[in-house]
């Protein structure tokens, strides 16, 4: 017989094939009385007269008379998700199972389940108990005849035992599926329910949607803000997706069909089940894109993190759990490539794409220590002498097995990998060495621009960087001058800022490269210890196509004059575009019309002649055959 109210209070099983003997132990568990006074005979013949100093807690029991109906009982409540704590089992109840043959069925079906065998015979040593249960650890032998305090005592503690044992394996639990920081399930979790999710979707012939989503700029804000900060954040995200997506209005037309989860440090996933077409993948990540864009105050802060958000769908972008997660996870990169806030489907020609980036990558390790990196040098000239004002330094690369790899290829994959570091350490070491070596042979050589990319410029090493590559080549520090780009300035101004201020105290120089395209604040370039702006190429290139661009160009040019900063236009390719720098006071300029970038041999040979036309007081001689047509036109 089997109670089936609900109660939080321990479960225990009374299995024993005389039905007088379950109303005895109802009498003592229950503190109840019977209305038979042969059983209460009965039990003074078993436990003796009760005790009242022990008070039972709160049971629910149930009875079986037999080992085959207490199993089902057993199985039922462990369907039903609440499970018996203890069961009394008779150690003799023919014709059936007995009480050994009983408990190890009952411990198949619920193996935490505390076991009392209940015995006046000696039918099994504890030997031969061991050797057919295999454990012994949930078992006790009551003898009988029994006595109310111990099987009071019995009851309370071995009940108590089995909540504890729950209570830690719920804490085991916990600890194993979910995230400690955001509640969220975690990895081993999440690829658990996928399989799951999966396998259904094909037996059931439905789609599912997997969503990988990282956080952009959350690693600069944990680095500059702190870790609290960052978990602060974190914490905040993950509730922002799990809400934005389980309020989501497709999802709830069709219920629980989806899970959030934190793979970790600033990696989430969503996976979508009952999916019926892209459109509805796309609805969510919008959602959460919109969701998660929000500002976010903490610590005196105002921060944004934008989600990337790649998305691969089964059973078209994959079939098993593996090939979904690697897709949805490239089309994550894909995503974040194309700028902040995207979200990108998963196509096949990502893998080529990804491919032939893992095979620059593991070609990028190699190729400095075989020696395959190379600078490249264009000349610059004053506007207004012709004279040679400087170069700027190109990395070069060709690969044995690769070939010449343009730099807007490897540059990014560099940057990406971690290898730009010491990719760009090697560049500035090998300008500033050059550079001493041509001056040490009597070359006129100003100036050498050296381009950093933002990763390089704010990394804590980057000023010592510099300071190691000017020492250990002699090279004066007014001779260098390092490009950087006007987004670093203005994504990273504060830190930018105190870089700057180290360069300028040092005597180095720094140019704003491709200015213009940046939208950068001009009260706060006024804050900043820069030297030089770097026209980008495609104002100057403008110039020969409409009167509004000459405009902003000229306008450009102005602000720079205004506010003491040279200039220099780069892409110069035309004679209007060099006669309109010129009549407008542009410091410098550098393109292919005035000299391609040049190899090291190429441009030793070009400066020396460059320096000999500068003694020689024919300053304009300098420029290449472009240049000197256009000065004799």
């Amino acid at each position: 017989m089997m109670n089936h109210g609900v109660s939080s209070a321990p479960r225990i099983l009374i299995i024993d094939d005389n039905v007088a003997i379950h109303e005895d132990f109802k009498k003592i568990l229950l503190k109840g009385k019977s209305s038979d006074s042969k059983l209460d005979d009965l039990e003074s013949a078993l436990f003796g007269e009760r005790d009242e100093v022990f008070s039972p807690p709160e049971y629910v029991i149930d009875f079986a008379t037999q080992g085959k109906e207490a199993l089902a009982m057993v199985e039922q409540a462990e369907k039903e998700g609440s499970p018996y704590a203890l069961a009394f089992v008779d150690g003799r109840m023919p014709p059936g199972w007995d009480g050994i043959e009983t408990i190890s069925r009952l411990w198949k079906v619920s193996p935490d389940m505390q076991m009392v065998l209940c015995t006046a015979y000696a039918d099994y040593s504890w030997d031969e108990i061991q050797q057919n249960l295999g454990q012994t650890d949930s078992l006790v032998i009551l003898k009988k005849p029994f006595d109310i305090a111990e099987v009071l005592q019995l009851a309370h503690a071995l009940t108590r035992k089995w909540e504890l044992n729950r209570e830690i394996q719920g804490r085991l639990h916990q600890l194993a599926y979910f995230d400690s920081l955001t509640g969220l399930p975690n990895r081993t979790q999440f690829l658990d329910s996928l399989n799951k999710t999966l396998a259904n979707a094909q037996k059931m012939e439905k789609k599912a949607a997997l969503l990988y989503i990282d956080l952009d700029e959350f690693k600069r804000i944990n680095d500059t803000l702190g870790h609290s900060i960052g978990d602060k954040l974190l914490k905040i995200i993950a509730q922002r997706l799990s809400t934005c997506v389980r309020n989501s209005d497709l999802l709830g037309e069709r219920g629980e069909n989806h899970k959030t989860a934190r793979l970790g440090g600033d990696e989430f996933t969503v996976l979508l089940s009952n999916v019926e077409s892209d459109e509805e993948a796309s609805a969510v990540a919008k959602r959460i894109s919109n969701s998660l864009n929000q500002p976010v105050e903490l610590g005196g802060h105002q921060m944004m993190v934008v989600p990337s958000i790649g998305i691969a769908m089964f059973p078209a972008d994959g079939e098993d759990a593996d090939s979904l997660m690697k897709n949805a996870d490239m089309a994550m990169y894909f995503a974040k490539r194309n700028g902040p806030q995207n979200y990108r489907f998963y196509q096949e020609s990502m893998n080529a794409n990804a491919l032939k980036r893992l095979t620059i990558e593991t070609q990028l390790r190699n190729g400095l220590e075989a020696e395959e990196f190379s600078l490249a040098y264009q000349p610059q000239f004053d506007l207004k002498t012709g004279n040679l004002s400087g170069v700027e330094a190109l990395l070069r690369w060709k690969n044995k097995e690769l070939g010449q790899i343009p730099p807007m290829e490897f540059i990014p994959i560099a940057e990406e990998s971690g290898l730009i570091h010491p990719l760009g350490e090697w560049v500035m070491r090998t300008a500033c060495t050059q550079v001493k070596t041509w001056q040490d042979q009597g070359i006129d050589l100003p100036r050498i621009g050296v381009n950093v990319s933002p990763k390089e410029f704010i990394h804590p090493e980057f000023i010592s960087n510099v300071k190691s590559a000017l020492a250990d080549s002699g090279l004066d520090p007014s001779a260098l001058q390092i490009e950087i780009t006007e987004t670093l300035l203005m994504e990273h101004f504060e830190g930018t800022a105190k870089t700057l201020e180290e360069l300028h105290k040092m005597g180095v120089q720094v140019a704003i490269d491709d200015f213009g395209k940046g939208y950068s604040s001009l009260s706060r370039l006024q804050e900043l210890a820069i030297d030089c702006l770097k026209i980008d190429r495609s104002f100057v290139s403008a110039v020969d196509e409409s009167f509004r661009q000459k405009s902003v160009l000229n306008a450009i040019i102005a602000m720079a004059n205004g506010m003491d900063l040279g200039m220099i236009a780069e892409g110069v390719e035309t004679k209007e575009q060099f006669l309109f720098l010129q009549e407008k006071h542009c410091d410098e300029a550098q393109g292919y019309m005035l000299s391609r970038p040049l190899t090291l041999e190429q441009a030793e040979e070009f400066l020396q002649k460059a320096t000999m036309q500068l003694n020689d007081q024919d300053p304009y001689s300098s420029l290449d055959q472009g240049s000197a047509d256009l000065q004799s036109s």
